[in-house]
């Protein structure tokens, strides 16, 4: 039996564009709850939220903002960014995700490499001085025509300059018969949404994603959800990565259902507590933010009984801290979903009526409307069930492609329109998918193919552990070898390599037993959560050289 499955569904997939399907969902749902930002005690209605939404549309309009032009948000999460989300929707304006990490350099990068028009930036912060790295921009970056900060406390001080009231009052030449001309322009297979991917070599990638794209992809996830109009959402994953902006608000705003954002950015404990005071029935998070919330000292102070599902995804999840969160936090229906920017993201999920082994140890079956293969990484041939090798999907969440780099997508996307997606799975009789790890973190020593996750799961069993991730290192001997990089549980005596072989001896293969140990406070992180493993193995590398 090969590793391939088809997914089919009685729901069609939705062929109309995400302001045309909001406006729908308003009609319905149009006194209930929309949108709840905690840390300012601001809330909208459906119908609030779409007012406001309209208004910033018609001030984009009113400043000259046509069908297709780029218009970047660099932002962490706020009431405002959904705003945008849905106005640049309406009038057909490519939004375009900047990394709210990024700096001048990568700011720049981006607004070149797509010819953004418009800048939305933030405001200043502790962390990242964006008022005046987006000024800069704007006087390097000849494309930029504005430049507009969320807020009104940043006083535009040059022409083409705006704050928030200003862009709304540029949309008083604009009428709304004027914005529903625009929407019914528009098609459901229009880009627009670019997401510029993390790469760990050269420059990030601007996938390109339609209405088509991410509107089905959020639908389908809360209808396999059981999402309704009852549902309250706490959303402190960020809204410039997929998992925010699909999966949490083109999710929940597909089901009249309430987004709640915790704050700007993730903190366990204000995460717990938009449950506890706003009665969230799901929670998000990538694994570590799962696992800091387990690790609160004040954790069981939470009332936490209202939760019944969420979303887990980002990384492979370990088994106990899943259990963990579906006997400790009450949610038994949490999902595991599993994919990648360019599938809109999610290509494989798990259901409810899954076991608590399935939703343990593998990222769940395939998603209605799409398909899924598992391939020979050097041949292409689809492989049997149970065996390893690269995943590969195919469907209507798929990007159009690269912005502007044609080569790069024919790299991804092969000539019978399948995505490449680097990750090592496998896949069951029963089509269930379990993801080995990426290929380039695939360790090769001595000939032989070392998957890191399968060692990581045995260490979380040890009393002393935390939290664990394996790499691997070069070596002459044997062309690599395997560090364990590990986070120590509080108050316990440090780890050796020595303690770790004791450990792993007899119940590992010997060539799967780390030669090394690198105990630290923390793992590099992306601003969605995901740990960096190039950055843990950079950094190994010119410690051992030192030490050699």
């Amino acid at each position: 039996m090969s590793s391939y499955t088809q997914v089919t569904s009685d729901l069609p997939l939705l062929e109309c564009t995400i302001g045309d399907h909001f406006e729908g969902i308003v009609e319905r749902f149009a006194h209930r709850d929309a949108l709840i930002e905690v840390a300012t005690g601001r809330h909208w209605s459906y119908s609030e939220l779409n007012s406001a939404i309209d208004d910033f549309a018609l001030g984009l309009m009113g400043l000259g903002v046509e069908r297709g032009d780029r218009v970047g948000i660099w932002s962490p999460n706020c009431a405002e960014w959904t705003i945008v989300q849905y106005a640049t929707a309406k009038i057909g304006a490519i939004l375009v995700n900047v990394n709210p990490a990024f700096r001048i350099a990568e700011l720049e990068y981006v607004i070149r490499q797509c010819g953004m028009r418009m800048l939305i930036s933030a405001p200043s912060d502790k962390n990242s001085d964006y008022t005046a790295m987006a000024r800069d921009a704007f006087i390097s970056c000849s494309d930029l025509h504005e430049l507009v900060f969320i807020g009104t406390d940043t006083d535009p001080t040059r022409s083409g300059e705006f704050d928030y009231t200003a862009l709304i009052t540029a949309g008083h030449t604009v009428s709304l018969l004027d914005l529903r001309h625009r929407m019914n322009e528009l098609t459901a297979n229009d880009p627009i949404n670019l997401q510029y991917t993390s790469g760990t070599t050269g420059f990030p990638k601007g996938a390109t994603l339609t209405h088509r794209n991410i509107l089905n992809n959020g639908f389908f996830i809360g209808e396999l959800l059981n999402y309704t109009e009852h549902d309250r959402v706490v959303l402190p994953v960020p809204f410039y990565h997929c998992f925010g902006m699909v999966i949490g608000n083109l999710n929940i705003y597909s089901h009249g259902a309430a987004a709640i954002l915790p704050g700007r950015s993730f903190t366990a404990t204000a995460a717990l507590q938009a449950v506890h005071d706003h009665g969230g029935t799901s929670l998000y998070g990538v694994p570590t933010m799962f696992m800091a919330e387990l690790a609160l000292p004040e954790f069981t102070t939470f009332n936490l009984s209202t939760l019944r599902t969420g979303v887990m995804a980002g990384s492979t999840c370990p088994e106990a801290v899943m259990n963990r969160v579906i006997d400790e936090m009450n949610m038994i229906d949490v999902a595991i979903c599993y994919g990648m920017t360019e599938t809109a993201p999610v290509s494989t999920m798990t259901r409810s009526e899954d076991t608590i082994t399935q939703r343990t140890s593998t990222v769940g079956r395939t998603m209605p409307h799409l398909e899924n293969k598992i391939i020979n990484i050097t041949t292409g041939e689809t492989v049997e069930r149970g065996k390893i090798g690269e995943l590969c999907t195919r469907g209507y969440s798929v990007i159009s492609g690269y912005w502007n780099e044609p080569d790069k997508t024919r790299d991804a996307i092969d000539q019978e329109d399948w995505i490449h997606t680097g990750d090592l799975a496998s896949m069951d009789t029963h089509g269930y998918i379990t993801v080995e790890g990426r290929i380039k973190d695939m360790v090769i020593r001595g000939g032989e193919n070392i998957y890191p996750r399968e060692i990581e799961e045995f260490l979380l069993h040890h009393p002393s552990i935390h939290d664990v991730q394996v790499i691997g290192v070069p070596d002459e001997k044997y062309g690599e070898e395997l560090m364990a990089c590990i986070i120590l549980k509080p108050g316990v005596d440090p780890i050796t390599a020595q303690d770790l072989a004791a450990f792993c001896h007899g119940r590992l293969a010997h060539f799967k037993i780390p030669r090394y140990t690198d105990v630290r406070d923390n793992f590099p992180l992306t601003v969605s959560g995901k740990i960096r493993k190039i950055d843990m193995r950079n950094e190994a590398i010119a410690r051992l050289s030192t030490t050699s």
